[in-house]
């Protein structure tokens, strides 16, 4: 049971470093194709840093901390922080970005 449970929330902890990456991907490339940042503590880190600097900084960050929940968290509250945190990123990353490259596609037919 309990190698169960280890492995759902390495699949959590793994599906979470996916969405980190499609999100850091998807900004870069939503960017270069004229799309803006949402995130006004970005767009200002954009403005002084660049924009590679700043998205691998800042989702360099974000994996280490959910390596850091997935290794020391209590396995009911990690899983719990991991499913919100896959939400959110469905929602708010996931979602839209997916939503302005296919209306940037469309466009292109």
């Amino acid at each position: 049971m309990e190698r169960a449970v280890n492995s759902y929330l390495y699949q959590l902890f793994a599906l979470n470093l996916v969405l980190q990456m499609f999100d850091g991907m998807a900004t870069y490339s939503g960017l270069a194709l004229g799309c803006s940042e949402a995130n006004p503590l970005l767009q200002h880190s954009f403005a002084v840093l660049g924009v590679g600097p700043t998205l691998l900084l800042v989702k360099a960050k974000a994996c280490g901390l959910l390596l850091l929940l997935h290794r020391r968290a209590p396995q009911p509250l990690g899983k719990t922080v991991m499913h919100a945190l896959a939400a959110i990123y469905c929602v708010l990353s996931l979602g839209p970005w997916l939503a302005k490259f296919l209306v940037l596609a469309s466009y292109s037919l």
